[in-house]
């Protein structure tokens, strides 16, 4: 949400009101954020262009950082590196203050000692990004402001990204969408001869091509379940599952979709597809508002608990945004581990579920289905859902 704040220069692209609350929840005063996918978040939508693909410069990184304060929004800062001061005379920044002179991360820690210094005596504790704040720098953070305590601010930053505002969600259906999109064209050069790593290659292509930044396929072919891209090649008849991420602004679009090399499926493959998609529909069904998340993963776990796939298949659902597996947090374990907070918590309207059925068949070979879907009101929505059912070339 933009809320307009007296003596600031653009509107601030989150909810501040929200931001206090969950720092007054950790006991943060202020906040160092330093992870690429905070900054952009705390920025809005902002990212150097010098630094999207890479970090390393010199001998050390590019680390940009945002500072704010508990409740007192006109005194963030903002720091950066020297070429971004094209970026300011662009007016791509709303904190007031900005420090757009570092090539290290300890150049970046020392400019935020600085103005945290300028914030008075208030400031006991500290929030940082422990996982995001290389060693270099965090000591120099903790040797200029020594007689304060530092927390972990991941959760926090992680509640504020929960619920995505109009735009983010309009990302995330570009994503999805020209995700399945590009898998459309791949399947369909699915030819017998083709390498796996060819059909990857087509994908990421197809991605580029529509805008998005391309971060991976896995791709399964016949009845192996290695899914690297790789010198495997494809036979009549084989099963090809792809799944793939592709981002659009940094927001993550991540689906899986299934086809079959040079002939119609047969019977078998027709009922092991019916199965999956079963699962991924019924799943949705309690997803509103309100909701339980806890809800969906039971509905999964009920159909392949009485069903004779039992024991080579499973269900997930987890969070998405600008991080893939965030909040909501909807499984206690899995292969992504993280606590299952948001189990016994209500699902918000706004949230962005990523829902996986994957089967790892003996004979037949991986078949799955991962769809993402946007909580909404009175239900939800899926983002993406084209390309369903077994798609087929001719070769």
């Amino acid at each position: 949400m933009a809320v307009a704040q007296a003596g600031v220069r653009k509107p601030i692209p989150f909810d501040v009101h929200h931001l206090d609350t969950l720092l007054d929840e950790a006991g943060i005063d202020v906040l160092v954020a330093t992870s690429k996918h905070n900054v952009q978040y705390l920025l809005g939508d902002y990212k150097f262009f010098f630094f999207e693909a890479m970090d390393a410069i010199g001998v050390n990184r590019y680390l940009p950082a945002v500072i704010y304060q508990k409740g007192k929004p006109e005194a963030a800062a903002y720091v950066g590196n020297s070429m971004e001061a094209y970026e300011k005379e662009l007016g791509k920044f709303w904190p007031q203050s900005l420090y757009l002179s570092t090539w290290s991360g300890p150049q970046t820690m020392q400019r935020a000692v600085e103005h945290i210094g300028k914030l008075g005596p208030g400031v006991r504790r500290v929030g940082i990004e422990a996982a995001f704040l290389p060693v270099d720098a965090e000591k120099e953070l903790r040797g200029g402001l020594s007689n304060v305590d530092f927390v972990d601010a991941y959760f926090a930053l992680e509640r504020l990204r929960a619920v995505k505002s109009p735009h983010e969600i309009e990302f995330l259906k570009l994503a999805s969408e020209r995700v399945v999109e590009s898998m459309n064209v791949a399947f369909g050069q699915c030819a017998p001869g083709k390498t796996k790593q060819e059909i990857a290659e087509t994908l990421r292509v197809e991605e580029v091509k529509r805008g998005l930044a391309f971060d991976y396929c896995l791709i399964a072919a016949g009845a192996s379940l290695n899914r690297a891209p790789s010198a495997q090649k494809l036979a009549h008849g084989d099963v090809v599952s792809i799944d793939s991420g592709g981002n659009y602004h940094g927001y993550i679009g991540d689906l899986a979709r299934m086809g079959v090399v040079g002939n119609m499926p047969d019977a078998e493959l027709e009922d092991l597809l019916a199965f999956v998609e079963e699962v991924q529909m019924a799943s949705r069904r309690p997803i509103r508002s309100g909701a339980m998340g806890a809800s969906i993963c039971a509905v999964g776990d009920k159909l392949i608990a009485a069903s004779p796939h039992q024991a080579y298949t499973h269900f997930m659902a987890h969070g998405m945004g600008l991080v893939s597996h965030e909040a909501p947090r909807l499984m206690d374990g899995g292969p992504v581990p993280y606590p299952g907070y948001d189990m016994n918590r209500p699902l918000e309207s706004g949230m962005v579920l990523s829902i996986e059925t994957t089967m790892n068949h003996p004979r037949r070979g991986l078949v799955k289905i991962e769809d993402t879907v946007l909580v909404t009101e009175a239900g939800c929505q899926g983002l993406g859902d084209g390309v369903r059912g077994w798609q087929h070339t001719a070769g």
